[in-house]
């Protein structure tokens, strides 16, 4: 209990960008560009999925659920991230280092459960377009989204929880934020067991739900291809192909990050791969995947004239 209660006081010192001092404004300035850009996109789509009837749809609704995830992830990283970049003392607590890596475990397993499940949505809608809304009726959104969180939770932050051993000094962490191959480094024993811990929770929360969006996508694309118009075709893959560019994304990342031994770690190249997956890819994702539909632009002006025509009486 008292080593508990010491560790809990505990702070580490977070290097970020600290070898470029000069870039460090210049990134600050960056990093809240992209956050405020990510935070008004992320709750821009989450607005107009709720008040449009249009966008009352799964699709939309599991949009709903990913933007949700972008806002907490980001915000779990940015914030800091942009207090050490203009600070002379960079540091991080235990509590918040602790905090930072299960909610990037949990919301990175969470996120790739819930692009498997967009991928099945897009698979009904292609392949079973006349019983689409009967199978995916509000009671197995739910259900599938609720499945997603919960699973992501389970096989993420409860071994993680459970098996997680001291950490050594010195607490100096060549990182932008805490993450669970960061903390591989500080571990003062034998990291064997939570490096396979690792493996097996991201073959469970990122390879067999990439394997599912592959299975998904073969019978999407044997049926656009029996689709005998050319408009046809366009149109069913229009409806898949932002969905494949956000999974490229993410999975690349997410594989070499989190799959791969302790030993093959870079510090500069995975500060800028984490980077990408906890800031860009958040700010990205509403832009790839909605604000370039035309239901969402539709959704937009619609929203629009209706405040305007509100104002006007």
């Amino acid at each position: 209990m008292r080593l508990k209660n010491e560790t809990e006081t505990w702070e580490f010192i977070l290097l970020g960008f600290s070898n470029h001092p000069r870039l460090e404004p210049f990134l600050f300035t960056l990093f809240l560009f992209i956050y405020i850009v990510l935070l008004l996109t992320n709750l821009g789509i989450i607005s107009l999925a709720t008040v449009d009837p249009h966008l009352h749809t799964p699709m939309y609704f599991f949009l709903q659920q990913l933007a949700f995830l972008n806002i907490c992830y980001s915000t779990a990283v940015v914030p800091k991230m942009l207090s050490n970049l203009i600070s002379t003392k960079k540091t991080i607590s235990y509590n918040l280092c602790m905090a930072q890596t299960y909610i990037a475990l949990f919301l990175g397993a969470a996120e790739c459960l819930l692009l498997a499940v967009m991928a099945f949505d897009r698979y009904v809608a292609v392949c079973h377009p006349l019983r689409y809304s009967k199978i995916m009726d509000n009671r197995t959104c739910v259900k599938l989204a609720a499945v997603s969180w919960t699973a992501s939770f389970l096989v993420s932050v409860i071994p993680l929880f459970l098996t997680l051993p001291p950490l050594c000094k010195p607490y100096i962490i060549n990182h932008v934020f805490c993450e669970a191959p960061v903390l591989l480094h500080m571990i003062c024993t034998d990291t064997s067991l939570n490096e396979l811990l690792m493996l097996v929770g991201g073959a469970g929360t990122l390879m067999l739900p990439f394997f599912l969006i592959l299975i998904s996508y073969g019978y999407i694309i044997g049926a656009i291809i029996r689709i005998r118009s050319t408009e046809g075709r366009r149109k069913a893959f229009s409806t898949c192909s932002s969905h494949l560019t956000v999974v490229t994304i993410y999975y690349g990342t997410g594989m070499f990050m989190y799959m791969r031994p302790k030993s093959t770690y870079s510090a500069e190249n995975d500060k800028l791969i984490s980077i990408f997956y906890a800031v860009i890819n958040p700010m990205l994702n509403p832009i790839i995947y909605s604000f370039r539909n035309k239901e969402v632009k539709a959704s937009v002006k619609r929203t629009i004239r209706k405040n305007t025509l509100t104002k006007a009486y």
